[in-house]
């Protein structure tokens, strides 16, 4: 393995890692730029972020990863926690000997995010988070129900889709679990300490309306906790609120997150 640093002159590589009880397909596009990781929504494949990377161009390093049981290549696990999610990022960064790296992680990916972050400030040059990582109570039984009977009702048709790469290798009662952690973690007086304790700059670009299995203005809501997080710590701000909604935010507001990721690289640039 190389020396590990912050910058790679290698060419794109992509392979499999090694970790734990399972291995993830990741893509590096190698050059000398500053190394950008992308963290997937929950259930999502390195693939979202294509307009992303395409808009900020060959002159940063982009790494991109398929989660565990996600997209066509990465392995199945016994592990399917939030804890296994960050070890991942670790695994990535290591196997690709990058040593400071720049954050950017949509929904279950943004609180991924803050919590590396949160955890690895002399290696975090600073983070984008993309329509997540809101401290917010959403989560109570009724909630929980809720999704876990939706995760049922998904279960006779999202196998059928598992080989295109678009639905994870993952049993309902799995993805109703790691959905429930998310509530669990995304709690005021869990996610809200995390928040307050990041050393380094964050950005935030924000959706508008739903999200998958939200109702009315739940969404809304949910993204107000932000709020007094961004009060409490200077260096979270929030960079753009987008008229698209959560699940097309990717798609359609490229631009303003790859705005995002400028944005932080250049408050970040003296202490590379």
């Amino acid at each position: 393995m190389r020396k590990n640093s912050t910058f790679s002159t290698d060419a794109q590589w992509t392979g499999m890692v090694p970790v734990d009880d399972t291995a993830l397909a990741v893509t590096d596009s190698g050059g000398p730029g500053i190394p950008v990781v992308y963290l997937n929504g929950q259930f999502a494949t390195q693939g979202y972020w294509r307009r992303v990377i395409a808009e900020l161009g060959t002159q940063w390093r982009h790494i991109t990863y398929d989660e565990r049981a996600r997209g066509r290549k990465s392995k199945c696990s016994a592990d399917y926690s939030f804890e296994a999610a960050v070890r991942d990022v670790d695994a990535v960064l290591a196997a690709r000997a990058v040593g400071r790296v720049l954050l950017v992680g949509w929904s279950y990916g943004a609180v991924v995010a803050a919590h590396w972050a949160d955890r690895n400030p002399a290696r975090t040059v600073g983070a984008v988070l993309v329509d997540g990582a809101f401290p917010h109570d959403w989560l109570d039984e009724a909630m929980e129900q809720r999704i876990r009977k939706l995760f049922r009702r998904m279960g006779w048709f999202t196998p059928l889709l598992r080989p295109t790469g678009l639905t994870p290798r993952m049993t309902a009662e799995e993805q109703a679990n790691s959905n429930i952690e998310l509530g669990r973690l995304s709690r005021e007086r869990e996610l809200g300490p995390v928040l307050d304790n990041i050393a380094v700059p964050v950005r935030y670009v924000v959706a508008s309306g739903t999200s998958f299995g939200s109702r009315g203005d739940e969404q809304e809501r949910i993204r107000a906790g932000l709020d007094a997080v961004t009060a409490r710590n200077a260096n979270l701000r929030v960079s753009a609120k987008v008229p698209s909604n959560h699940g097309a935010i990717l798609r359609k507001d490229y631009q303003a997150i790859a705005g995002a990721v400028r944005e932080v690289a250049a408050l970040n640039r003296g202490g590379r």
